[in-house]
């Protein structure tokens, strides 16, 4: 069977033309049918079942498995089942069919996610329902150490979260490789309603921490969910200056993702010192923001009492963290805030610093108009 043929049948299989697709195959005889068991398709080795399957094409799904003999279990380059395709994209019909043929519900493809861990990254409770009643484990952790629980609870629904604490209650009772909790995941992701479930049901301690000291609380407020961060407050007694394993607390954190809102929540809401210091190297969040370049944050934390001139343990202004971190816009609302450039302890400037052209000129300019 030629290149042209193979590419028609694949172009069959996608569009869904099943007569088509096995007036061709049978035309072709038994050496059409062995290529059609043996081709894998392009980067991803894809074979027709896998493009049957995730375009949920039960017809050809069931043609492809029972008259032309391909394995349910064939894999593509990323050791993808056709299982894996039809339970990723929602495909119920599919997913039961190739279940009832022998599909193995806990197959692994590359970075060990099963088929469960790919439907719950779709709100579809009916293919979860399905993958479960055929036994698949929802404790069953893939590379980076997250199990299903955890991929729903990025995902945020409520129904699916309920339905696996049901099927699996001490499912929660789990950490990523890097120690992320579910909590953690859905706070992060904003998934209010998540994080109501989880405190009501579930024995997170207040303020757990991952491998880098981040708490949930930290996850929402540095990310701007800020109806979950009063939850975590109100219900889970989280800290609003906790330190993470660097010494930031969240007005730092919230500074970095320039989150202005969240910081006029921690500053006037919760009355957290706005200059409060990062451990270690002292940086300030006016320090933080300007290194990110934030110039409306840095405007922000200014209304909310910043402290301009502040310096680090290293004698530098939030001037030197912009031309640091070569933003020509920050450095110069910096200056015309009234910040005037100055050696840090090691007698460098923050003019020193600046290595794009734009930022270059910035300095030209404010040293014309203090000269002037």
């Amino acid at each position: 069977m030629d290149e042209n043929t193979l590419k028609l049948l694949v172009k069959l299989t996608q569009e869904g033309q099943c007569g088509s697709l096995e007036e061709h195959i049978t035309s072709g005889g038994s050496a059409a049918v062995q290529a059609v068991c043996c081709k894998h398709f392009g980067r991803s080795g894809d074979t027709l079942l896998h493009y049957a399957a995730r375009l949920g094409h039960l017809d050809i799904v069931e043609y492809l498995i029972k008259r032309v003999g391909m394995d349910v279990e064939v894999y593509n380059n990323d050791y993808k089942r056709p299982l894996h395709e039809a339970a990723s994209m929602s495909h119920q019909a599919c997913v039961s069919y190739l279940l009832r043929e022998g599909a193995k519900v806990d197959s692994l493809k590359k970075a060990d996610w099963t088929p469960l861990m790919m439907a719950c990254t779709r709100r579809n409770l009916d293919v979860i329902q399905e993958l479960l009643c055929h036994g698949a484990d929802p404790a069953l952790r893939n590379k980076d150490g997250w199990n299903s629980f955890h991929i729903a609870c990025r995902e945020g629904d409520p129904l699916v979260i309920h339905h696996l604490l049901l099927i699996a209650p001490d499912v929660w009772k789990t950490e990523s490789g890097t120690r992320r909790t579910p909590l953690h995941t859905a706070a992060m992701h904003g998934c209010e309603e998540v994080v109501r479930i989880l405190l009501e049901r579930c024995g997170y301690t207040p303020d757990v921490r991952d491998s880098c000291g981040v708490t949930p609380f930290m996850d929402a407020v540095r990310n701007g969910h800020l109806s979950v961060a009063r939850l975590l407050l109100e219900e889970h007694q989280a800290s609003p200056t906790a330190a993470d394993v660097l010494g930031t607390q969240p007005v730092h954190q919230v500074a970095v993702t320039g989150q202005d809102e969240a910081l006029r929540f921690l500053v006037r809401d919760l009355n957290v010192d706005v200059n409060q210091r990062a451990t270690g190297i002292q940086l300030t969040a006016l320090h933080y923001a300007a290194k990110e370049g934030h110039t409306s944050t840095i405007k922000t934390l200014l209304e909310l009492g910043a402290d301009l001139h502040a310096r680090d343990k290293k004698g530098r202004t939030a001037l030197h963290m912009a031309s640091i971190g070569q933003h020509a816009d920050a450095a110069r609302t910096l200056l015309q805030l009234g910040l005037k450039d100055s050696e840090d302890t090691s007698g460098i400037t923050a003019r020193q610093h600046a290595k794009r052209p734009d930022l270059v000129r910035v300095f030209e300019c404010g040293s014309s108009d203090r000269n002037s």
